[in-house]
């Protein structure tokens, strides 16, 4: 019978532990892992980016390790992604394409000139976008972004300039919301 109740404590201290790095925001649950090769990612921090008081969209940081160093994460070339999903059906792919610009510009200081057709190669992914969609940005060193829309892997773009930029949208020093990005680096 002791042993019987030890067990179940340690179960359900088992399943509260693991359940505690979930990812709530909005009404949306993001995993607690997600794989990057054959590489597996924890759950950094996520939240919900808001426009206008409208809830927009629930992004979430994948690490292999938790860091709340956003300098160190934008340039460290090391497995790692980003979870999208959208929740209003009021984001259309022109909206989403123009924050999506506004945000590379950020994150570059404006010097998006040498990544301008890795941007637009990633923003053409949001042309069917639909409130509900699921997009992972996955990072894999020497291999590129993988762009993962409902699961399915819609493209690669190379280049750790090109990572470094988009991280930078949610983790840079002008970031698309301060919260978010708090959020994210699990602050």
């Amino acid at each position: 019978m002791v042993l019987r109740k030890a067990f179940v404590l340690v179960f359900a201290l088992f399943f509260l532990a693991s359940s505690a790095y979930a990812i709530e925001a909005a009404g949306i649950t993001m995993p607690d892992t997600l794989k990057a090769g054959d590489q597996d990612l924890v759950a950094n921090g996520g939240g919900k980016r808001t426009k206008f008081g409208m809830k927009v969209y629930v992004a979430a940081l994948y690490l292999k390790q938790k860091s709340g160093d956003a300098a160190m994460i934008i340039n460290a070339d090391e497995p790692m992604g980003i979870k999208l999903q959208i929740t209003s059906g009021l984001v259309t792919p022109d909206k989403m394409k123009t924050a999506i610009d506004e945000g590379f510009e950020k994150s570059t200081g404006g010097n998006v000139a040498p990544i301008q057709a890795k941007i637009d190669a990633f923003t053409a992914i949001f042309k069917g976008l639909a409130n509900g969609d699921i997009y992972d940005f996955i990072y894999v060193p020497g291999k590129g972004v993988e762009i993962y829309k409902a699961g399915k892997l819609s493209s690669v773009i190379q280049g750790l300039d090109f990572k470094k930029a988009l991280f930078g949208i949610w983790l840079g020093k002008d970031p698309a919301q301060d919260d978010l990005k708090e959020k994210m680096l699990g602050k």
